[in-house]
């Protein structure tokens, strides 16, 4: 499935908002019809088939989230992780596998494209000074493009590895499912750019012995 997020974001005066979760698309979605602003609103066709919790709170008939702010899904201290749609389940996943190595990761749902939610992400990469971006679009202008330069632009000077961006491959996106599962991001290729922003390499098996 093809990411027109940065497509739609590009372009001024539209709002463009991703959920992840059932939480994200009662409360987005409540926001959107409310919005005096046109707003795009992109689910990932995917996510139907998933179930997620949710608290009384957003059962009760007044939820309704703000246009424009993240949600950090998971507290960490060593590497932030943001992501979207699809992708924040995949950021979970990947910090479980890096807890259980000793790498404590935040991750943030953007859950609002357009606007950003600036704040959240330079706050956190403050308190971690380490960042990577995911998201299922192609690599070149895209929405971990963006992000990359609002954190050099305001907090360049907590940075203290380079930023790691993980994106869709730059190809047209295949029909084959084999293909199009090379094509995307896994939760290994998050894994790895992790530790490639805190500097650590995977031991082989066989060292370890």
């Amino acid at each position: 499935m093809q990411c027109y997020a940065a497509w739609y974001a590009h372009v001024p005066g539209l709002k463009v908002l991703a959920p992840y979760s059932a939480e994200d698309a009662r409360g987005l979605l409540k926001a959107a019809i409310r919005d005096p602003d046109p707003v795009v609103f992109l689910e990932n066709e995917l996510l139907y088939g998933e179930s997620f919790p949710v608290s009384a709170e957003v059962l009760d008939s007044s939820f309704c989230l703000p246009i424009g702010k993240a949600k950090i899904e998971r507290q960490g201290k060593d590497v932030t992780i943001t992501a979207f749609s699809k992708m924040v389940g995949y950021a979970l996943q990947a910090a479980d596998i890096l807890a259980k190595e000793g790498i404590s990761a935040e991750v943030i749902n953007l859950r609002s494209i357009r606007p950003l939610d600036r704040a959240t992400i330079n706050a956190s990469v403050r308190k971690t000074n380490r960042l990577v971006t995911v998201e299922e679009g192609f690599p070149q202008h895209g929405i971990g493009a963006e992000i990359c330069m609002s954190v050099v632009e305001d907090s360049f000077e907590y940075l203290d590895a380079p930023v790691e961006r993980i994106a869709g491959a730059d190809v047209p996106m295949p029909y084959a499912a084999n293909l199009e599962r090379m094509a995307v991001p896994q939760v290994d290729d998050i894994v790895r750019a992790a530790k490639r922003a805190c500097y650590r390499a995977a031991v082989p098996m066989a060292a370890t012995a």
